[in-house]
Formats: C-alpha cells, sequence, structure tokens
C-alpha cells in the first residue's frame, strides 16, 4: 500500500472506517475500470473513491489530496 503524507494531515479526525470503506470501493471498481482508481482524503478527515476516467488526468488539487492507488484490472492487451 501506498501511503503519503496527506494521512497525516487527517490526524485524529480521519475515520479508519471511512478510509476502509473507500479502498474497498476503490478495489471492487478496478475489476471493472481501464484506469487507475484514487482514495483521496475530503476536507473532513473522510475518504473517497475516484475514477481517473472521470476526470482523465487529476487536476492537481486532487492529487495532492491521494493517499492510496489501486491500479485497473481490466487490459485490451492479450
Amino acid at each position: 500500500m501506498y501511503a503519503s503524507s496527506n494521512i497525516a494531515r487527517g490526524g485524529f479526525q480521519a475515520d479508519q472506517a471511512a478510509f476502509v470503506a473507500a479502498l474497498d470501493q476503490a478495489h471492487a471498481r478496478a475489476f471493472h475500470s481501464y484506469f487507475t482508481q484514487y482514495v483521496l482524503i475530503d476536507g473532513e478527515g473522510g475518504y473517497i473513491a475516484v475514477d481517473e476516467g472521470d476526470y482523465d488526468a487529476l487536476p492537481k488539487a486532487m492529487l495532492d489530496r491521494v493517499v492510496d492507488t489501486v491500479p485497473s484490472k481490466l487490459s485490451d492487451e492479450f
């Protein structure tokens, strides 16, 4: 797992259950996507999962909030 300094920013307000839920959602979405899934810290100490395909390349403001990544599982190369 990749962890960044963004985790420390959440401090004690960071909700571990929300992180695990967002990570589980990212893993589930990765099986059905060609794009990398990202877990981001939100402004309230929680976490969200986003799909790189929803935003093309992630904007800098979102990239600074990345806590974990899950690579896509689909591939057209066989």
